[in-house]
């Protein structure tokens, strides 16, 4: 039978089959290993190394897969269907050996929450964030969520920025129900993964959505001033006026994945009209004369700050 992930909790698979029902599911043990084979044309090949594979297995919520029930609350997932969409990330930990890691799939949206302040927002996270949005051909919504504290100047300064550029701004209370609205309107009809990291109001966000979800909540700490994390595994769930929300662990760290750093301004939508016309092809924008980037800079047409999460992301 076919059936979505709709959840994946401490080594569990939850999936809905098409008649509603709801198993419990364990991974064939075949999907959690990749197979080395030596290069050779030969039909039958002696399998030279097992790996394991990717960091959190291969299976994201959101997958399609085919399962075998065992009995009416459990079963086994055979096969995970090509998924359309897919945001992975490097794993962490992984930086010696980098993994794969998938974060979520078939989702046509993407919400990066962070808060004004409580914690303090990190627009360089952020970058990271939206690179990889980008290279996985996905929109991105930003949303500032806890506006009821008060949003300092330098952080609505860089919120103006990331709309001149193009990205779209909400800005959301759960205390207050200040952009609550709007966040609805944006949620409806899509599939949206919320990420962001721990304290920035997440699952407080979606009670006030959805009353009812009864999602837990914990302050920031005030020993670190980090969140906490409350969500502790990846969930899927349906919205009452349309739409799903996939809602993610507060995330510490995005290593990028599949994203050549020598090609990484091609993710910088600001920056990615003038590439083409620098004076030189291989241009990485940074001394070089003739740079199209470094002019249009200078013209304050790419924020100073944007253009030093580049120059991180590029190990400049």
């Amino acid at each position: 039978m076919e059936g979505l992930v709709t959840r994946i909790h401490r080594g569990h698979y939850y999936v809905e089959a098409d008649d509603g029902t709801t198993l419990c599911c364990r991974l064939r043990s075949k999907l959690r290993k990749q197979l080395i084979y030596p290069e050779s044309n030969q039909r039958r090949q002696r399998v030279l190394q097992v790996r394991r594979g990717e960091r959190g297995g291969p299976v994201a919520v959101g997958d399609k897969v085919r399962v075998t029930p065992i009995d009416a609350k459990t079963g086994v997932i055979e096969q995970i269907l090509p998924p359309d969409t897919e945001l992975v990330r490097r794993a962490a930990g992984t930086e010696n050996q980098p993994k794969r890691q998938r974060l979520v799939a078939n989702v046509d949206q993407i919400m990066p929450i962070f808060a004004v302040q409580d914690p303090k927002p990190n627009f360089r996270f952020l970058d990271r964030y939206l690179v990889q949005i980008e290279a996985a051909e996905l929109p991105a919504i930003i949303c500032l969520n806890k506006m009821d504290l008060g949003i300092p100047a330098e952080v609505m300064e860089m919120a103006l920025v990331y709309q001149r550029i193009g990205y779209r701004m909400l800005f959301t209370s759960a205390v207050s129900g200040q952009g609550l609205d709007d966040l609805r309107d944006t949620l409806k009809d899509h599939t949206t993964a919320l990420l962001g990291p721990s304290g920035v109001g997440k699952s407080s966000l979606l009670n006030a959505v959805q009353p009812g979800l009864d999602l837990a909540v914990l302050e920031v700490s005030e020993a670190t001033g980090k969140g906490r994390h409350t969500t502790t595994g990846v969930t899927r769930f349906e919205l009452a006026g349309g739409g799903y929300v996939v809602d993610t662990p507060g995330l510490r760290e995005l290593g990028l994945w599949d994203v050549d750093r020598e090609y990484v301004d091609v993710y910088f939508t600001e920056m990615a009209p003038y590439i083409d016309h620098c004076r030189f092809p291989n241009c990485v924008h940074l001394t070089e004369p003739g740079c199209a980037v470094l002019e249009a800079l200078a013209r304050g047409e790419i924020a100073p700050e944007r253009y030093e999460s580049y120059l991180r992301l590029r190990g400049l």
